[in-house]
């Protein structure tokens, strides 16, 4: 990734690619910026900024070819490759994280893993629940890009610890808590009850 980037900048590209597929399903061609503006939300100004980080893809006077567009930030984003992922905690969030469909942008979850007998060694789909004793044992002999913590907030350290130690490359953590890990794993926190609070905040304003 370019370090002259911002995470401003990258933080919005997976809402440009989420729109260029609408419009693809929609069957919609070309558009303009100040169009993509209107749909986005982004002012026509940001979004050539934005663009423009990456390379020159619009023509003026004709605007953007939606197809090549959507491509060419599926390549910016790293779509055109597979991934594969492990998930620590099979309760309801860590079922509905393995059930999502992450495979068809090719994030590929490859087993869960957790701590209850009565769990260990059945199925969640067609993905198996480890035990979480082999964590390390698993991950020397198989590749792991993104770990997702999906457990109780007061085994998250410990477990992002464990995936650190292992090599980890990515640590996407669902835990209701804050963790640290070493500089060379990329983290991505999704803290579900902040933003419920932020909702309640804006519900009574």
């Amino acid at each position: 990734m370019d370090k002259n980037i911002s995470m401003a900048v990258i933080r919005r590209l997976p809402k440009y690619h989420r729109c260029l597929n609408d419009m693809l399903e929609r069957g919609i061609h070309r558009i303009s910026s100040k169009d993509l503006s209107d749909v986005i939300g982004f002012s026509a100004s940001q979004i050539r900024q934005d663009f423009n980080n990456f390379g020159a893809f619009g023509q003026q006077g004709y605007g953007y070819n939606v197809e090549e567009l959507f491509f060419e930030i599926s390549e910016i984003i790293g779509l055109s490759k597979q991934y594969h992922m492990v998930i620590i905690g099979a309760g309801n969030l860590g079922g509905a994280l393995a059930n999502y469909g992450f495979e068809k942008l090719g994030f590929n979850v490859d087993a869960i893993f957790d701590n209850d007998p009565e769990k260990i060694g059945k199925k969640l789909g067609n993905i198996d629940i480890l035990d979480i004793n082999i964590l390390e044992t698993y991950m020397s002999k198989n590749p792991v890009d993104i770990a997702v913590i999906a457990t109780p907030s007061s085994i998250a350290q410990n477990i992002a610890d464990r995936l650190s130690i292992s090599m980890a490359r990515s640590i996407w953590n669902f835990a209701p808590t804050d963790i640290s890990v070493p500089d060379e794993v990329k983290l991505e926190s999704v803290h579900l009850v902040d933003s419920l609070m932020t909702l309640a905040y804006l519900l009574n304003d």
